[in-house]
C-alpha cells in the first residue's frame, strides 16, 4: 500500500486544502500527518513544541510519517518540517511527491505568519525566509514535481498537480 500523492511544502501553502480536493477528485481518502499527531497526542502541535520541545515533536512526526506512508493509499500531506529528517527523505524517494511552493509575500497573505506557528514566533517574515532557505532544497530533493501556488485558487493548484502527475480524476 502506498499513497497516490504525497504533498510537501511550507506551513500555510495549502497542503490540507489542496489534498482534500485531490482526494475528492481521485475518489480516495485524505490524511494529514500533523492531524494524526494532534489526534494521537490530544493536543495542538504548538502545545507540544512549548511543553516538550521541537526534538520531541520531530520524533512524533517521523513516526507519523513512517506509519502514514506504509498504511495510507490516498492523498497524504506532510507537516512543513517533515523533510528535515534524512530517513523521511529516503522513504519519500519511492513516492509521487509534490512540492507546493509559495513566496514570502504569499505566505504573509495566507497565514499572517503568526497564529499557532511556533517556529515563527519572533520576526515571522525573517524566520519564514530562513526556514525556507533551509527547507527549499529538501522539498526539491524529494519532489517529483513542483507546483507553484502563488495567486492560484486551491482548485487551480489541485488541477495543476493532477496534470503534472498525469493522473486522471475519478
Amino acid at each position: 500500500m502506498s499513497p497516490r500523492i504525497v504533498l510537501v511544502g511550507p506551513m500555510g501553502v495549502g497542503k490540507t486544502t489542496v489534498g482534500e480536493l485531490l482526494a475528492e477528485r481521485l475518489g480516495c481518502t485524505f490524511r494529514d500527518t500533523d492531524a494524526d499527531i494532534v489526534a494521537a497526542e490530544g493536543r495542538e502541535i504548538s502545545d507540544i513544541f512549548i511543553e516538550e520541545g521541537e526534538p520531541h515533536f520531530r520524533e512524533l512526526e517521523r513516526r507519523a510519517v513512517r506509519e502514514a506512508l506504509a498504511d495510507h493509499d490516498g492523498v497524504l500531506a506532510l507537516g512543513g518540517g517533515a523533510v528535515m529528517d534524512e530517513g523521511t527523505r529516503a522513504l519519500l524517494a519511492e513516492h509521487a511527491v509534490v512540492y507546493l511552493s509559495m513566496d514570502v509575500e504569499e505566505a504573509v497573505k495566507r497565514t499572517g505568519l503568526n497564529v499557532a506557528r511556533p517556529l515563527l514566533a519572533v520576526n515571522p517574515r525573517k524566520q519564514w525566509r530562513e526556514l525556507m532557505e533551509a527547507r527549499r532544497p529538501l522539498y526539491q530533493e524529494v519532489a517529483r514535481v513542483v507546483v507553484a501556488t502563488d495567486g492560484r485558487a486551491p482548485e487551480e493548484v489541485a488541477e495543476a498537480v493532477l496534470e503534472a502527475l498525469e493522473l486522471k480524476q475519478a
